[in-house]
């Protein structure tokens, strides 16, 4: 198993996403048990290109403080929603041998629904971890109301398995 930290950045990661503290306490506790567990946790960041306040140099573009990556844990940019528009991502996982993917990170509609379709359709066994995912109010649907249509009704029994944190935790331990 790998698991794949999706754009938690500067720029986005704040109050303005929906269960912004659980999103945070969750996501920081799924890092914490890969780390113990000798599963490797992997960084992907979004580039919005240059001039956008969204790329590399800025600020915003950085990984937010709460889940900062380790000295020695990879990390890929990706300019596209999917992490695996990243060439060099998509190779090193299927060169890997790995079988499963447990995803979290931002937002949900955009690329981590991505990601999880992408995965999918490569034959990975994707796993998200409850309260692990977050986006913002949009023109359409609060926060909430697009965070359980994804993780609640889109990637259940079609995507993805959408488990507990504290299963998910456990899972990490059981498949080292």
């Amino acid at each position: 198993m790998k698991l794949i930290v999706i754009d938690i950045q500067k720029g986005i990661t704040d109050e303005r996403l929906y269960n912004f503290s659980g999103f945070i306490k969750n996501v920081t506790n799924i890092i914490d048990a890969a780390r113990k567990n000798n599963v490797e946790v992997i960084y992907v960041q979004h580039d919005d290109g240059p001039g956008t306040g969204f790329s590399i140099g800025d600020k915003d573009f950085e990984i937010a403080d709460q889940v900062a990556p380790r000295e020695n844990e990879k990390i890929f940019i990706k300019t596209v929603n999917s992490c695996f528009g990243n060439a060099e991502l998509a190779d090193y996982l299927s060169d890997s041998g790995v079988k499963d993917l447990m995803i979290v990170g931002l937002q949900t509609n955009f690329c981590i629904d991505a990601s999880v379709k992408s995965a999918f359709e490569r034959g990975y066994r994707v796993i998200i971890p409850e309260g692990t995912n977050s986006t913002f109010d949009n023109d359409y649907m609060d926060g909430e109301t697009t965070y359980k249509y994804y993780n609640q009704m889109m990637w259940p029994e079609r995507f993805a398995s959408c488990i507990p944190v504290d299963e998910a935790i456990k899972l990490i331990g059981e498949l080292v």
